[in-house]
């Protein structure tokens, strides 16, 4: 591979390995891919005066558009970047990786400041934190959702998984530093303990969170319509909220949110007035329409623990039946799939199991994994026909799920990528149905 690069163009070599015989400089180093990122870093150094970096199984999109949103709402010139792309106020990119990779994430980065961007909200996935890809960036603050099942197929176990998450607490996040943890979860206290071993500034948030000091503690949430009404406490002061989203994660992800906005420098007193306006990021648990009071709302969940999150904080909505349509990826961890069908045979009373960017998979196998655990699933293996069907089967007092693909424009299929959008079929299948 190394001969073909050089062949190719490449004008240096990095490696944990010096080999001999290349007309081109080779530098030996024993992480390779740490070096590539303080390399991009070089050659492209420009970064915004405020970076914030969110990690987690979940929530971490739902975060940067926040934090993004706040800023903005401050004044700030403010971008994101993650798993929809690249959000700021001079262009929006889609992408396709939660972070990219260190060239490509530097030189956008470099850009969007010459742009004027003064204020980044970052996704840190656990691959883009394992390889490396978010080094070289000053990083204000880090942010922790929640950790759960997932990217099995990468990480060989939970411990090699939750020990690239803390790596943004433990070695990326500069050193006079905050580190936001969403405090009422399994690992929170080992997120907690890994931002102490640095002295970081600690700001907990959730049920659990430090009120009476520099966290955020929900104190009570009321359901009030699509929104909900909040009592908070922080720094011994109570706050009255209206957060205009459904579902108390999405509660807990505003909360991270503007732990990491008060983190990194705002007033306490604007941020949470600035929450009642938040908007957040498309396809998460994104109301797209009803039938006679009968709403249909699109979600990203893929993994398991999201799945329950999402039908859990849509079934007090459905005073009739609450459905799901979802299906899971190929090329992923298996073990999640039959977790899943578990998961919505218990949450919802109505499943549809159907495909979800089946890759080089047999499609078929993947539902009946799934099917072995959702015993009394009806099974469409077409995606649009199976939002349909559950469209066409609504009646007033129902609440429909659409999970897995959120904001995604495209059917992955073999190596193709189809033109597929789950808020496009849905809303077609609601006009089709009023008409």
């Amino acid at each position: 591979f190394v001969a073909e690069a050089v062949a190719s163009g490449a004008i240096a070599v990095a490696g944990d390995q010096a080999p001999g015989g290349l007309p081109v400089p080779v530098v030996a180093t024993h992480s390779p891919r740490r070096a590539l990122a303080l390399a991009a870093a070089k050659l492209y150094p420009r970064q915004p005066a405020v970076i914030a970096a969110v990690t987690g199984t979940s929530g971490k999109t739902s975060v940067a558009a926040f934090m993004r949103e706040i800023w903005q709402q401050l004044g700030r010139e403010a971008a994101s970047i993650g798993t929809i792309g690249l959000v700021s106020p001079k262009r929006t990119v889609y992408g396709s990786l939660t972070t990219p990779d260190p060239i490509a994430l530097h030189r956008q980065i470099d850009e969007i400041t010459g742009e004027g961007v003064t204020h980044l909200a970052l996704e840190a996935s656990s691959h883009g934190l394992d390889q490396f890809r978010l080094d070289g960036l000053r990083i204000a603050a880090g942010g922790f959702t929640n950790l759960s099942r997932d990217h099995m197929d990468y990480h060989p176990n939970v411990a090699h998984y939750l020990g690239a998450k803390l790596r943004l607490f433990l070695n990326l996040v500069v050193d006079d530093g905050a580190a936001v943890i969403a405090a009422d979860h399994e690992y929170s206290g080992q997120v907690l303990h890994a931002a102490q071993s640095r002295h970081l500034r600690i700001i907990t948030v959730g049920r659990k969170g430090n009120g009476a000091g520099e966290g955020i503690r929900l104190v009570d949430a009321v359901i009030d319509g699509f929104s909900q009404k909040l009592t908070l406490e922080h720094r011994g002061k109570v706050w009255a909220v209206t957060l205009p989203l459904v579902g108390e994660f999405q509660i807990e992800n505003a909360l991270v949110a503007a732990g990491l906005v008060i983190g990194t420098g705002a007033e306490p007193e604007q941020v949470f007035a600035t929450l009642e306006h938040l908007k957040g990021a498309p396809g998460r648990l994104e109301l797209v329409g009803d039938y006679h009071g009968a709403p249909v709302f699109v979600d990203y969940a893929h993994k398991p623990d999201a799945l329950a999150k999402a039908l859990q904080a849509l079934r007090p909505y459905a005073s009739g039946k609450l459905v799901v349509v979802f299906g899971a990826g190929g090329d992923r961890d298996a073990g999640k799939r039959p977790l899943m069908g578990e998961i919505a045979m218990q949450n919802a009373d109505s499943v549809i199991v159907t495909d979800d960017n089946p890759r080089s998979e047999n499609a078929s196998s993947i539902r009946a994994a799934i099917l072995l655990a959702a015993k009394g699933a009806t099974e469409i293996a077409d995606r649009g026909e199976a939002i349909r069907t559950a469209v066409e089967s609504l009646q007033p007092g129902d609440v429909l799920l659409i999970a897995g693909k959120g904001h995604e424009t495209g059917q992955i299929i073999g190596e193709r990528i189809l033109p597929f959008s789950d808020h496009e079929t849905a809303v077609a299948a609601l006009t089709a149905r009023v008409a």
